[in-house]
């Protein structure tokens, strides 16, 4: 996308910003440094995802050909550990469809972590955040292989209202935490 295309797509959320006027700037006041550069990687990946949302809002990574499900359970088990975040459930999502109909399934499985402190720090901040707990890690099987997705946590720590501390520190913790456990799983760094 073009540097031209690329601002004029920005007009009708700059249009919104003037005609919604002194609750708008009031807003932009109160939220993280980066913000805006945070929002505008959203709205390219959101442009060239063709609208899908998803691929906005998400990471995703490619697991390395020869790297099992298991050894991606391994890793999300070991990194989890090394950095205090607990498993809380699993969807087998697949092996569930498979029994319910008898037909083998693609892999797909949920994994759920969470930092109980940090959660309750989140919700007591905004308790519409409830609604993004636990964090999850998706491993889907694809016809060129495995793939790791999550939630891009840049969202939360980046885009929004500025943190307070210990929150924003601990917040941090939880965003390395998920990320290093899909980058890390994904390439057989565990």
């Amino acid at each position: 996308m073009n540097s031209l295309t690329r601002k004029l797509l920005w007009l009708p959320l700059l249009a919104a910003v003037f005609l919604t006027g002194c609750g708008t700037i009031s807003t932009l006041g109160k939220l993280e440094d980066g913000a805006g550069a945070e929002a505008s990687s959203m709205w390219d990946k959101w442009v060239e995802g063709n609208g899908d949302i998803a691929i906005a809002t998400t990471w995703a990574r490619k697991v390395k050909p020869g790297l099992t499900v298991k050894d991606i359970e391994n890793a999300f088990d070991a990194i989890s550990a090394e950095r205090n975040m607990k498993g809380v459930g699993e969807l087998p999502l697949s092996a569930e469809l498979e029994a319910r109909t008898g037909v083998k399934q693609k892999f797909l499985k949920v994994y759920s972590y969470c930092s109980p402190a940090t959660a309750r720090l989140m919700v007591d901040f905004s308790p519409a955040m409830g609604a993004y707990l636990p964090c999850r890690l998706t491993v889907i099987e694809q016809a060129d292989g495995l793939w790791i997705y999550t939630l891009n946590m840049d969202m939360m720590v980046k885009m929004g209202r500025k943190l307070p501390s210990p929150l924003k520190e601990e917040a941090w913790k939880v965003r390395e935490t998920i990320y290093q456990m899909m980058d890390r799983a994904a390439s057989g760094d565990f």
